[in-house]
């Protein structure tokens, strides 16, 4: 059997149909579950309204506290169309002065809100000038192909100090080539610990990061920070995931987990016990610990020595170029008393410059172009992004 539906208005007309055939208030209040002040309310209300009274009438109130007068918007509208560049501070004091009998003035949020309200306001687009995005990811096949770094997120020591792992990690073997507990996420620590390792193990093909400091720079041109850019100079392409996605270094993001739960919990008392925790896992990682992607191997077994030896920064020639500039540590192309800005990622590098057209002049790093300057202008304009797919 259906549920018996019942609308308030019914109701009211037939207690007002009942009470009008002579039955009583009291009673009527009982039966239909009201006080007798609401069946009081219900007669008043259909001896002045009659059928009218029945509805359903607005719950808001008559007035509202807070509410500005209607004449003092009108006010504030009129003002904002005669400044339309002028903000909701500026209309508020023009309002004040222009009309000093005003006893209460709005708040500065007060005349924002009334422009807002009748779409005086213009709302300026945001745009992410640089906004980062991935390269290529390639496969890897043998041990040195590539190499993945990041850091691991920061914990703080025993002695109030934050510690940053910067951790460096074979892709296919998985083998665990660093880990070093670092001050800091600065490049000159990075590039300090790169070093290191590069005259240990030799120079891989292609490294993949994420795009957070220090192996990217937002505000950089192509987002190429002073620590890509000296990987460029030494041979080793550039690999970066893109933003929001850690799954695309997945292999990595795992062993951080593993380091993580047997590494840095609980953290140690400074620096020097916290890396020598960090050197134990390593060893274990490495040479005790099997890995089923692996089948079963301890990554020693499968990592192999790099055939490619550091030997430090390769000179770079550009005989295609009309003259090769070295940038300057300010990130500049200094061609007589002319400057222009490039940036700051290519300080002491050298860079080929050639003119391809009347004062329109072609700037090269290494085997990229990266951009066109002309004699008027005061910095190097990009060009698409040579390093997107390339590097």
């Amino acid at each position: 059997m259906p549920w018996k539906e019942c609308r308030k208005m019914d109701e009211r007309l037939k207690f007002i149909s009942r009470y009008l055939g002579g039955e009583k208030i009291a009673f009527l209040c009982r039966e239909f579950g009201i006080s007798r002040v609401t069946g009081h309310k219900i007669i008043g209300r259909y001896e002045e309204h009659g059928l009218d009274a029945f509805k359903e009438l607005s719950r808001r109130p008559f007035r509202q506290a807070n509410k500005l007068p209607f004449q003092l918007e009108k006010l504030i509208i009129a003002l904002k169309k005669e400044k339309p560049h002028w903000g909701a501070m500026k209309i508020r004091d023009r309002l004040i002065k222009k009309y000093p009998n005003i006893r209460h003035p709005p708040a500065n949020s007060t005349v924002h809100a009334v422009l807002d309200r009748n779409g005086l306001v213009n709302v300026r687009k945001r745009r992410n000038r640089n906004p980062m995005q991935g390269t290529a990811l390639l496969p890897a096949l043998e041990p040195n192909d590539l190499w993945c770094a990041d850091y691991k997120g920061e914990f703080m020591l025993g002695n109030n100090q934050y510690c940053y792992p910067l951790t460096i990690t074979d892709y296919t073997s998985r083998y665990l080539i660093a880990c070093e507990g670092l001050e800091t996420t600065r490049e000159e620590y990075a590039i300090t610990v790169f070093d290191k390792i590069f005259k240990e193990f030799g120079l891989p093909k292609a490294i993949r990061t994420d795009n957070g400091v220090p192996f990217s720079n937002p505000n950089a041109l192509y987002g190429l920070s002073r620590l890509s850019v000296w990987w460029l100079r030494l041979g080793i392409k550039v690999e970066r995931i893109e933003p929001g996605k850690p799954q695309q270094n997945g292999r990595h993001e795992r062993m951080h987990l593993t380091l993580k739960r047997e590494a840095t919990k609980p953290a140690e008392e400074n620096f020097l016990r916290q890396q020598a925790k960090f050197d134990s896992f390593q060893e274990e990682f490495n040479n005790e610990r099997p890995h089923q992607a692996l089948e079963m191997k301890y990554p020693a077994e499968v990592f192999k020595k790099n055939t490619r030896p550091y030997t430090g920064l390769p000179e770079i020639t550009y005989p295609m170029h009309d003259m090769t500039i070295r940038i300057t540590n300010c990130g500049r192309i200094c061609i007589g008393k002319k400057k222009y800005h490039l940036s700051l990622c290519f300080a002491g590098h050298d860079v080929g410059v050639r003119e391809v057209d009347d004062q329109l002049w072609l700037v090269s790093f290494m085997d990229y172009d990266i951009g066109y300057f002309d004699e008027d202008t005061c910095r190097v304009e990009p060009i698409e992004n040579p390093f997107t797919y390339k590097v």
